[in-house]
């Protein structure tokens, strides 16, 4: 398709502005209008042309100038008015698009319909279109025409109608469906009021072409309508029905006088293979031109196409993808003979064609047959507009569409299309979305004239273009004055232009000269007045033109014809033939010939060189010259004819080396050298020569040579003959072969091989191959040398050594003396095997390849043996190996499914065999081996299937024929990369443009390559940078010169995908620079051309000299260069005795591609002169007298500048403190506001029990997070797995033992290095251990207490008693009370304390927190004030979470935020509905903000970040310069392990920035400050001024104040008896009150310290401080801060003292004095309150503990604890022996022997026991 499209429908790659560009001689008529052109439509009678656009209607003369201009909007309107808008309500100014736009001229109007009020239709006058004709707003809705929604298309073509014997001018008009349209898609609309009918009534009412039944199904896009042969056609898109959205193009025809509608028939049309380009985008109806129509009916597919037929061109793009457009062409015949099958098979055949439903009723909801006519096929031409009992509309199924295949395909969106026959060819014109316009030819619109010879004129192959022969020129046809006439004017697609054909004479001799007649057949007339001229070089003659057509002209002297060249007898000059003087007709190349060069060719055949060649040259035997042929020079001498006198056929032709032979031949033509004697010679005979001796007859002899050659077995000899008189070479053809037996031939069999022509023997004694007759008898003895036999056969190597067990692979084993021919080998073993014979690659003597069998595994290894015929055998010197391989390991272990990774196996003894006998495979995916050894690589093949396995496949590793090894789950396909974007989408030709590829999955690709491919080029680049999401490139450099497209193909691995679009810009056109001199202020200014079509300023480098210098501004035709600030030099500086200023060059650099634009002269502006240097002397003299007279002064006014000094700087003070108290009191204001609202009520992320449990107990341990406790991970060995988890239970069991444990805790708690971390850790292992009968760890902690309450009461300060986790027994009661509180916290104290956390962050975050420092403006910790004042805004930022669709989340900011707070806090509000641990990470994620058509990656410290000394400041949104409503772009990073990688770099990087440098983000610390104060020696201003922090200290009032709600919430929740208490609350209170009574010392205020230690200061401080063993939230270090506030104010609340407070006091006690009393009374009244209530029983107490054991014990790590115990147990062991050993308790449970046998059934030690 592709071959005949290029000679017809000529493609072209341009746009109009760039043909303006390039033909600026070229007038290009342009018109422009200020909004969007809807319709263009030309009057055929006039010319004029008519533009519909936005709001007006132009009217322009043929040349596009404007004529008039009709204003049609914006109008008053709204979209649900009904004319007049005068009626209508909530009217504004719209817009109105102009929907149809028609020429009629029957009575001279423009028929105009808009998109404003409901699409009504005005007529203006086509003569003065700002006169309307005709406008009605009040007939309607009978007159509504178009559509007001802007998507809806128009068509409309002209037409007529009859009624009544009146026939009416009428327009039809098809139009997609508006939510506020007209139902009809087709309607028929007068142009006159007729009876009952008005302008632009529907006068057909025909339901079958309607969308009110069917709106949900059918989708109409109309694009065309048009006429032809009495039917009227519509092309336009529309769905199928309701299941599917994809649109479907259609042509459907009505007979122009159907006037119902009847005949209404549509027809799918298909375009490209599949029918890719489903949906018309636009299309033109034209006759296809002579050639055109000649091609399409070769084709076939077609059917027969005539010229004068019309031809439906259509330019449609894919449903999905608008960025790909193709041109289809359907002949109006084959749509006509479509459309009637289809009817013919509903009227006739029951909608039938061969059997197959063909046929379908559309806008129809009845299943019913509807085909039912049967009419008799005869009479169908009765029918052909349809009828009222026959079924209309009709339509075609999908399988009998007309396809046609797409004859050009172009990226971008294709929107208009027209065609044009020019010398009988077809030209089509297609638009794009972009502005563009291409025509399908390879240049733009009439760019002729750019080509200036005749081939490239013609092979445009444009019929628009040819070439003017008598005027030198490309143009068209009528712009040449005498085309008309016999080869005026030259096109066609054979591309034919003048030429010369023939010379007579062909050539000449480059000693002579003469006239010559030169042939051009296809000369065009030549008339009196036109003269000719012939021109050599620089020598011209006048051309005379005979009357056979022939031009005759004089050549030049010889004196003027160019030197015959080294290597040739000739000399070719250009022969150029010129008419008019200026103008070119013809070149050909004229020949020179030169005789005496002949004899170069061949020295040794001087003579038959000389009259053999082309030129009919003679020689001259006395003189041994060869001249010009010469009729008048006769003689014996003179030799004309190939009779040369000369020496051939010698004898014998195979001479051996080292043996002297006599070689004879043959002397011909030798009369005139009777007597003469001759020498033989040649180069091997080291310049020797030897007589010739004369014999019988012809002939002659040499006695021969004693050759020694040994560089191959044979070589030519080629001898010459000279005459010794003259000493001049005879002619000679002595050509014999020299050979050598022993070269290749080293052993005895392979001379027994040689050819019996060579004679070779093998001599025993000297073990050599030799030419018969050296090898004397004596040195054989006896023996005929023919018939020695020869030595037993040696083996000098084996390969490969090593082969499978199984055998199937093939050894070659290599050595000397291996038989003559491959039936001479009888056998071969291998390690005693039997191995095949592989005749078929048996080389003589030297190597015989064998497969090899298997082996007994008891004997492994041994020699080779191989048998030749005779019975000689020859054994190895080494031995071979039988080992199967063992395969390991692969490297990598995945890679994407297109294949093509590069992977390693390494293992064990996998060099058996050799590389051929491996073959690799990957779940049956082939593994193209490509290295062999100790380790095997191979290329992954394609994985075939579509969608890959998720789990690793098996490589499989075959050796030979019968060993095949696997490595299970070894290598794993993934989805090949996804490429997402590319940008910039152009380049300069010539490269180095930084290309950013981004997507994702990069990392799995080891190989990554950027091509370029032209027609006949290739260019390709490697990436300059890669990580997973981006792949950087250079653009390759691609060749200009040849004129061709270029495709930009991504490969990574063997996955290739075209980058699209990319296109390669022509490189820049720069101008010479005008202005040579500058200075550091002036602008440089470079102008050119094409400068912006692939750069940015960004990107563009300039130089003068060797200094850089910024580019400010690119446009398209200049550059904008600041001069560098430094003085430049040039870059190869010349050494000059002068002293002007050097000349620089300006340079200018796209990429690879450098340009000086001209040289320029740098001066600096201090440049001294004269003017200068004369007041530099006066000045000093000057200053000497004012220093005099201020040092005069200076004592008498110090005084009282001191005293100013100090004024002045009192005053500043007051000031600042004085402006700084007001902002304060404002901020105060302005922040006490009630918080609640803000708040989200969304859904509490309360910790699991597990969670919980783990962070509450063992969280604040050593190992915090990694602590084997919350990891469960114990690296107990698998075989030992069972026997310690019986132990363990057996443990378990001992625990239970109420004797045991107490007696374990108590040993423990004695030992001196058992301290209070070991405690805490010991009593939190127990408490899950014993998770599982809570009752009994209940008992257990009340003993213990109970013993502690005693040894407090007795012996020390009772109220300390629980004050610190001292004991074992004090951690157990927090664990218990964190148990039993569990599902109070959920239930009721949870929500109060989320919101209070909540509260406080969001409050922090409300103002600047310093990310170095961790202080916050707002705050409750007077040590985290941010004392200083920062500026500061709030930003919103529009978030786009890249793969999670197009919605954006608004996130509020702070400009002075670093990027990782702002990371923080959109991840925050983003992923509000998902817990801490399931967001993403700060780490994990990138910022990318894009304020323009660059993305630019965020981070806190690059760069660009700021300096301030030694000083850097970490980056901010302020930094960065992001604006309020910014688009940002939050990605993920995806694999886990590369961003930990990533990280390590960004840490790096980092560690790189900060390596001479301190970092700050928005103070920096006071000491530095006051560094830096100390070394300016005096204080300035700025310090002086210096905030005094306690004036912050109003804003922990504000934030105190905005909290306060939310502090007393939360202590109502916890404090409050009237609501629920938790039970184990009051059983622990009435446990206190018990033992308080039993005890005389203890009074209340000691149980109320005692109840506080145990349950606010134990539980509910360490919850307050901690939300996130609660929460699944994240604690910062400034939340943490003001949570400690209010859980130092819990605490005091709790406590009996007083608490007095002076003006020293702290400000965080100062911040709640007020409330400390009330929540004092609120502690007083809650334990009051619990004291009054319903005791609980133990038995009710046992069973909630049995309900919260049964609960949650099975999601604890019990074993883990159990074995945590142990060691415990072990580390004092002989403690807890000696313990139990001394309790008769102890002893009778034998309670030692059972920890015993756990220690050694756990330790696996072996005891007597």
């Amino acid at each position: 398709m592709a071959s005949w499209v290029s000679l017809l429908l000529f493609l072209f790659c341009q746009s109009v502005s760039r043909a303006q560009e390039e033909g600026s001689n070229v007038p290009i008529l342009e018109f422009t209008t200020e909004t969007v052109i809807n319709n263009v439509v030309q009057d055929p009678q006039t010319g004029r042309i008519y533009l519909g656009a936005v709001n007006t209607i132009f009217q322009l003369g043929p040349s596009l100038h404007l004529q008039a201009r009709a204003e049609t909007g914006p109008r008053e309107d709204a979209r649900t008015c009904t004319p007049p808008a005068s009626a209508c309500q909530d009217t504004k100014p719209m817009p109105n698009l102009n929907k149809l736009l028609l020429v009629h001229p029957s009575n001279g109007s423009l028929i105009v319909c808009g998109s404003r009020y409901r699409g009504i239709c005005s007529l203006l006058n086509l003569t003065n279109v700002e006169q309307q004709l005709y406008y009605s707003d009040s007939k309607g809705e009978r007159t509504y025409v178009a559509s007001i929604e802007d998507n809806v298309n128009v068509v409309g073509v002209m037409s007529n109608y009859s009624k009544d014997g009146n026939a009416f001018s009428v327009f039809l008009v098809g139009k997609g469906y508006g939510s506020l349209d007209s139902t009809k898609l087709i309607s028929t609309r007068i142009l006159q009021d007729f009876r009952d009918w008005v302008v632009f009534e529907s006068i057909i009412e025909a339901s079958t072409v309607q969308t009110t039944p069917f709106v949900p199904k059918y989708l109409h896009d109309f694009r065309l309508a048009f006429k032809d042969n009495g039917y009227v056609y519509f092309l336009f898109s529309r769905t199928l029905d309701g299941t599917d959205n994809k649109n479907l193009t259609f042509v459907s025809r009505l007979c122009e006088d159907d006037h119902h509608y009847y005949s209404h028939t549509e027809l799918q049309l298909n375009c490209g293979q599949n029918n890719r380009y489903n949906k018309v985008q636009a299309a033109y109806v034209a006759s296809p031109g002579k050639e055109l129509a000649r091609a399409m009916t070769e084709l076939g597919g077609y059917g027969k196409v005539d010229y004068w037929n019309k031809v439906l061109f259509m330019v449609a793009s894919p449903d999905d993808d608008p960025s790909d457009s193709a041109l289809c062409m359907y002949p109006l015949n084959s749509i006509n003979e479509r459309l009637v099958d289809i009817i013919s098979a509903c009227y006739s055949d029951s909608g039938k064609m061969s059997g197959v439903p063909a046929v379908d009723i559309p806008y129809s909801s009845k299943t019913d047959e509807f085909c039912t006519s049967k009419i008799a096929k005869h009479t169908l031409a009765n029918y052909k507009c349809g009828a009222d009992f026959l079924p209309s509309p009709l339509a075609s199924k999908p399988k009998f569409a007309l396809k046609a295949n797409a004859v050009w395909t172009r990226p971008g969106l294709l929107t208009a299309v027209a065609v044009a026959v020019e010398n009988d060819h077809t030209i089509a014109f297609l638009g794009n979305t972009q502005g563009e316009v291409f025509k399908i030819t390879k240049v733009p619109v009439q760019t002729c004239l750019q080509k200036k010879d005749c081939q490239s004129c013609v092979e445009l192959r444009d019929p628009y273009c040819g070439w003017c022969v008598l005027e030198g020129r490309c143009t068209r046809r009528s712009e040449c004055r005498r085309a008309e006439e016999k080869n005026g004017w030259l096109w066609s697609p054979r591309q034919h232009c003048v030429k010369i054909v023939s010379f007579y004479p062909p050539n000449l001799s480059c000693k002579k000269t003469q006239k010559v007649k030169i042939n051009i057949p296809s000369l065009p007339a030549i008339g009196l007045a036109d003269r000719l001229r012939c021109s050599i070089k620089s020598f011209n003659s006048e051309g005379i033109m005979s009357d056979s057509g022939q031009v005759s002209c004089d050549l030049p002297n010889p004196s003027l014809i160019p030197h015959t060249p080294e290597d040739q007898d000739f000399v070719a000059v250009a022969f150029r033939i010129f008419v008019n003087e200026t103008v070119e007709l013809a070149t050909r190349e004229f020949k020179f010939y030169n005789c005496a060069a002949t004899v170069r060719k061949s020295e040794n055949t001087p003579c038959m060189s000389c009259v053999a060649s082309l030129w009919g040259c003679q020689w001259n035997t006395h003189d041994h010259t060869c001249s010009d042929m010469d009729d008048s020079a006769v003689g014996a001498n003179i030799i004309k004819q190939p009779n040369c006198p000369r020496f051939e056929n010698p004898d014998p032709v195979l001479i051996p080396v080292g043996f002297k032979t006599r070689i004879s031949f043959e002397g011909i033509h030798l009369d005139l050298y009777q007597a003469h004697v001759f020498t033989i010679g040649t180069e091997l005979m080291r310049n020797v020569e030897e007589e010739v001796n004369f014999e019988d007859g012809p002939f002659y002899t040499f006695s021969g040579f004693d050759f020694s050659y040994d560089k191959s077995p044979e070589t030519n000899v080629l001898f010459y003959v000279k005459d010794k008189e003259s000493g001049k070479k005879m002619d000679s053809t002595l050509n014999v072969t020299l050979y050598n037996c022993s070269m290749g031939r080293e052993d005895c069999s392979l001379c027994k091989n040689a050819d019996p022509k060579y004679r070779c023997v093998w001599c025993a004694k000297q073990r050599a191959c030799v030419y018969e007759k050296l090898c004397n008898p004596d040195q054989q003895g006896s023996k005929d040398p023919y018939n020695t036999e020869c030595p037993d056969p040696q083996i000098t190597d084996i390969i490969p050594r090593f082969g499978p067990l199984q055998g199937g692979i093939s050894i070659t084993i290599r050595g000397s003396n291996l038989g003559i021919h491959k039936e001479d080998i009888k056998s071969i073993s291998v390690v005693g095997v039997p191995c095949i014979h592989r005749q078929e690659k048996y080389s003589v003597s030297t190597s015989v390849v064998c497969e090899i069998g298997p082996v007994d595994p008891k004997n492994t290894w041994g020699q080779v043996e191989v048998e030749v015929k005779g019975g000689k055998r020859g054994t190895s010197s080494m031995y071979f190996t039988y080992r199967d391989p063992i395969p390991e390991m692969v490297k990598p272990s995945r890679g994407p499914k297109a294949g093509g990774t590069l992977i390693t196996i390494s293992g064990r003894f996998l060099n058996t065999g050799s590389m051929d006998d491996v073959q690799v495979t990957i779940g049956g995916v082939d593994c193209t081996v490509e290295q062999f050894g100790e380790e095997i690589t191979c290329r992954t093949g394609e994985y075939g299937t579509d969608k890959v396995p998720s789990d690793p496949l098996t490589i499989t590793v075959r050796y030979g024929k019968s060993t095949t090894t696997t490595i299970p789950s070894a290598f794993q396909f993934l989805e090949n990369p996804i490429m997402l974007d590319h940008h910039p989408k152009e380049s300069f030709v010539c490269g180095g443009r930084n290309i950013v590829v981004t997507g994702s999955g990069f990392n799995l690709i080891q190989t990554a390559v950027l091509k370029v491919h032209g027609d006949n080029s290739k260019a390709v680049e490697v990436p300059h940078e890669k990580n997973d999401t981006v792949i950087q490139f250079w653009s390759p450099t691609v060749n200009s010169s040849l004129n061709q497209p270029f495709k930009t193909y991504i490969q990574l691995d063997n996955w290739e995908k075209e980058l699209k679009p990319f296109d390669y810009q022509p490189n820049p056109i720069f101008n010479k620079l005008t202005k040579k001199v500058i200075t550091e202020a002036s602008i440089i200014i470079v102008t050119g051309r094409g400068f912006s079509k692939a750069m940015t300023a960004k990107e563009a480098q300039a130089f003068v000299g060797d200094v850089p210098c910024l580019v400010n501004t690119l446009q398209d035709d200049k550059l904008f260069l600041d001069p560098p600030s430094t003085t430049p030099s040039a870059r190869s500086r010349r050494h000059r005795r002068d002293t002007r200023p050097e000349l620089l060059d300006l340079t200018i650099k796209f990429g690879k591609g450098e340009w000086v634009v001209g040289s320029v002269q740098y001066e600096k502006k201090n440049d001294l002169s004269l003017y200068i240097i004369i007041p530099a002397v006066i000045v000093p003299m000057l200053l000497i007298i004012a220093i005099s007279v201020y040092c005069y002064r200076r004592k008498s006014q110090q005084a009282e500048r001191e005293y100013e000094k100090v004024k002045h700087q009192l005053e500043n003070l007051e000031e600042s403190v004085r402006d700084r108290c007001k902002k304060e009191f404002t901020d105060l204001m302005i922040e006490m506001e009630d918080h609640t609202n803000e708040l989200s009520e969304g859904r509490i992320p309360f910790l699991d029990y597990k969670t919980y449990t783990d962070r509450v107990f063992f969280l604040p341990s050593k190992d915090g997070a990694n602590d084997v406790m919350i990891t469960g991970k114990l690296n107990i060995p698998e075989a030992r797995r069972a026997t310690v988890t019986q132990a363990l239970n057996q443990f378990s069991n001992l625990l239970n033992s109420k004797t045991f444990l107490i007696n374990f805790i108590r040993t423990l708690e004695r030992s001196h290095d058992f301290n209070a971390r070991a405690k805490v850790y010991f009593a939190s292992l127990l408490t899950v251990a014993l998770h599982g009968k809570l009752e009994y760890y209940t008992d257990i902690m009340r003993t213990l207490l109970l013993e502690l309450m005693e040894e407090y009461v007795h012996s020390k300060n009772p109220k300390l008693m629980l004050r610190r986790s001292e004991t074992v027994v004090e951690r157990m009661l927090c664990n218990w009370m964190s148990i039993c509180l569990y599902q109070f916290l959920k239930d009721s104290a949870g929500e109060p304390l989320y919101k209070l956390f909540r509260a406080i962050k969001h409050q922090i975050e409300k103002g600047p927190v310093d990310a170095r420092v961790k202080k916050a403006k707002y705050t409750l910790n007077d040590t985290g004030l941010l004392g200083d004042d920062v500026e500061y805004s709030v930003l919103t930022l529009q978030v786009l979470v890249q793969g999670e669709g197009p919605d954006v989340t608004p996130v509020k900011v702070l400009s002075c935020d670093t990027i990782s707070q702002v990371k923080e806090k959109i991840i925050e509000q983003v992923y509000r509905n998902l817990p801490y641990s399931q967001r993403p990470k700060v780490d994990s994620v990138t910022l990318e903000w894009r304020p323009g058509s660059t993305g630019q990656i965020l981070s806190d410290l690059d760069l660009t970040s700021q300096k301030e000394g030694r000083w850097k400041r970490i980056n901010t949104l302020a930094h960065y310069n992001v604006r309020d409503n910014a688009t940002l772009v939050l990605s993920s990073v995806l694999h886990i392990q590369q961003n930990y990688d990533q990280n390590q770099e960004n840490h790096e990087e980092r560690n790189a920035l900060l390596e001479d440098d301190k970092v700050f983000h928005l103070v920096r610390p006071a000491d530095e400050l006051d560094e830096m104060k100390s070394k300016r020696g005096s204080i300035k201003d700025k310090s002086m001024t210096k905030a005094i922090t306690e004036i912050y200290l109003t804003r922990l009032l504000s934030v105190k104040g905005t909290l306060q709600q939310f502090v007393d919430d939360f202590f109502r929740s916890v404090l409050c008896s009237g609501a629920v208490v938790p039970p184990a609350v009051k059983y622990f209170f009435d446990f206190l009150d018990e033992q308080a009574l039993k005890h005389n010392n203890v009074d209340e205020e000691t149980i109320h310290i005692w109840k506080t230690n145990s349950l606010p200061l134990r539980f509910w401080v360490n919850i307050l401080k901690n939300p996130h063993f609660t929460f699944d939230v994240h604690v910062s270090e400034v939340v943490d801060a003001s949570l400690s506030v209010i859980a130092q104010t819990f605490m005091d609340a709790c406590t009996k003292s007083e608490h007095k407070l002076s003006r020293d006091s702290p400000s965080n006690k100062l911040l709640y004095a007020k409330e400390i009393s009330t929540y004092k009374k609120m502690v007083d009244d809650y334990y009051k309150g619990i004291r009054q209530m319903v005791p609980v029983s133990d038995q009710d107490m046992n069973t909630h503990l049995a309900e919260v054991s049964r609960s949650h014990t099975d999601k604890l790590n019990t074993q883990v604890a159990l074995h945590q115990l142990y060691q415990y147990a072990s580390k004092y062991y002989d403690g807890i022996i000696a313990s139990l050993e001394e309790d008769p308790a102890a002893q009778s449970k034998q309670l030692t022997l059972r920890l015993q046998q756990i220690a050694a059934a756990l330790e696996n030690k072996v005891t007597d026991l």
